[in-house]
């Protein structure tokens, strides 16, 4: 079997990824060992699936504006792009359907004969290929203004809270503190604690109310810090104390009666 001296052709790779089987024994043979070959189709597959998929997504939440702005930037449009998300899709999404449905059609999609075939099926092809790279570049630009909108979003943390964790007598020299933060939809507390304490023991976080008449334990503090999600159930202004304990590995899942720090909160 004869061998590609040269790389597949664009066209052929791109409809390749949507599914097209047009390549030769000669192209196969060589997308099977050229790795270049193999990366450029993987990558304009990806973004099939991803122009597919996001056709059929709903109930996105969007973007404000000044992400699709940036986008139309970058890609060199002169009116707003993808406002709706489908733009780059749309130009593509008709090429997709590329065969007939019903055996009928086919035969009399083969009857046709004239000098306008050829030409329309390579302009059938080329704005394929257009839509397809339009479809990749969209792709890249949104995943990056989208993706970094969104990190900003998860990145924005508001301190509610926060408490001086002051050491018990068996334990002088202990410091600690915590913070109350509200990142996204969780409420987390930053626990930090400077100790000298049994190797063998474990250290327990627990939220005690102000009259210590209920106790709840948020988990083990591993190292000198920690974060431990507050359970909705939990409300900080009635469990406003934080507790750092020494417990023994006993399998008692009570507190120890050894606490190591413990502060209130104060709340901003």
């Amino acid at each position: 079997m004869p061998h590609l001296e040269s790389h597949l052709d664009p066209e052929v790779l791109t409809l390749l990824a949507i599914g097209e089987s047009v390549a030769t024994p000669a192209e196969q043979d060589h997308l099977s060992t050229c790795p270049r070959c193999k990366a450029e189709l993987s990558a304009l597959t990806r973004t099939v699936v991803a122009g597919r998929s996001t056709v059929l997504l709903e109930d996105l939440e969007a973007p404000p504006d000044r992400v699709w702005s940036r986008i139309s930037e970058e890609l060199g449009f002169s009116t707003p792009a993808m406002t709706s998300g489908a733009t780059a899709v749309s130009e593509i999404g008709p090429a997709v359907q590329t065969r007939p449905t019903n055996p009928s059609d086919a035969g009399a999609d083969r009857s046709r004969a004239g000098s306008d075939a050829a030409p329309a099926h390579r302009r059938r092809r080329r704005g394929l290929i257009r839509g397809l790279f339009v479809l990749a570049a969209s792709v890249a630009v949104v995943g990056v203004a989208v993706g970094g909108w969104a990190l900003t979003r998860q990145a924005t943390v508001v301190e509610l809270a926060s408490a001086e964790l002051a050491a018990f007598p068996d334990h002088p020299g202990a410091e600690g503190s915590a913070v109350v933060v509200e990142r996204g939809d969780e409420t987390v507390i930053e626990v930090a604690l400077d100790a000298d304490v049994d190797p063998d023991s474990n250290r327990e976080v627990w939220l005690i109310t102000e009259d210590a008449s209920e106790i709840i334990s948020l988990g083990m503090l591993e190292g000198q810090t920690g974060e431990f999600v507050v359970p909705d159930t939990i409300d900080l202004r009635e469990f406003v104390l934080v507790d750092v304990s020494d417990e023994p590995v006993d399998g008692d899942p009570t507190h120890s009666g050894d606490s190591i720090v413990r502060g209130a909160l104060d709340f901003a």
